[in-house]
């Protein structure tokens, strides 16, 4: 089953391949496929067990009793979900989706909290691996906050642009989501959305085709670059 594993996925960082293979036997890992828009899990849902993503992605969102969806989250290969209500025993409060065709592997979390009879220092390493991608969840989530604070859709545009620029080290990058999906993840209508991009262009403040962006005009040293 180690053949599942990404040569650098960090929920496995510093685990060797034997290691990792001894782990998912007695973590009783479970290898699931998803096609595009399938529901991994949904709200309402219990699960005893953490999911890890292979390939493909996947998206936390929530849905409103109007049809309304709020996207909260995507997931990527190497990035784990539902571990928080997997370790309470909560019902889920978001949906999973299937963004594209993914692969996931589920992780019994009562296994990976058990103390280890032979305290392998393996199991410990995947348990810190574990609480460091979940602290990065954390601070995906109040980013999310953060970009979403301001009332003008322009004003969410700037702060999740400007951060994806900090992070790519460049004025051009491509975002992880599409017009739907970033409009979803600012809560704001797609229409609007779009009707603010094309204004924000015309301005010559940046430009845009589909999930690629370059901005055109502001301080001339990136932020944290």
């Amino acid at each position: 089953m180690t053949g599942m594993i990404l040569p650098d996925n960090p929920l496995f960082a510093g685990i060797s391949s034997s290691e990792a293979q001894t782990m998912l036997d007695c973590l009783g890992a479970v290898r699931r496929t998803y096609e595009r828009h399938a529901r991994i899990l949904s709200t309402g849902d219990t699960t005893a067990a953490l999911g890890l993503v292979l390939s493909g992605s996947a998206l936390i969102q929530s849905d409103d009793l109007w049809g309304n969806t709020a996207v909260l989250d995507r997931v990527r290969p190497g990035q784990v979900f539902a571990e928080t209500y997997a370790c309470t025993g909560e019902a889920l409060l978001v949906d999973v989706v299937a963004a594209e065709p993914c692969s996931v592997l589920f992780l019994e979390v009562a296994r990976v909290l058990r103390v280890c009879p032979h305290a392998c220092a393996h199991h410990e390493r995947f348990i810190r691996n574990l609480l460091t991608l979940s602290a990065q969840k954390n601070l995906n989530l109040s980013r999310k906050i953060f970009h979403t604070a301001s009332k003008s859709i322009r004003g969410r545009l700037l702060s999740y642009l400007s951060y994806q620029a900090r992070r790519c080290g460049s004025r051009t990058f491509t975002i992880p989501f599409d017009r739907q999906q970033l409009a979803d993840y600012l809560n704001v209508d797609r229409s609007a959305l779009s009707a603010e991009l094309s204004k924000m262009q015309k301005e010559g403040l940046l430009q845009t085709r589909r999930s690629h962006f370059t901005l055109l005009c502001g301080q001339e040293q990136l932020p944290g670059s």
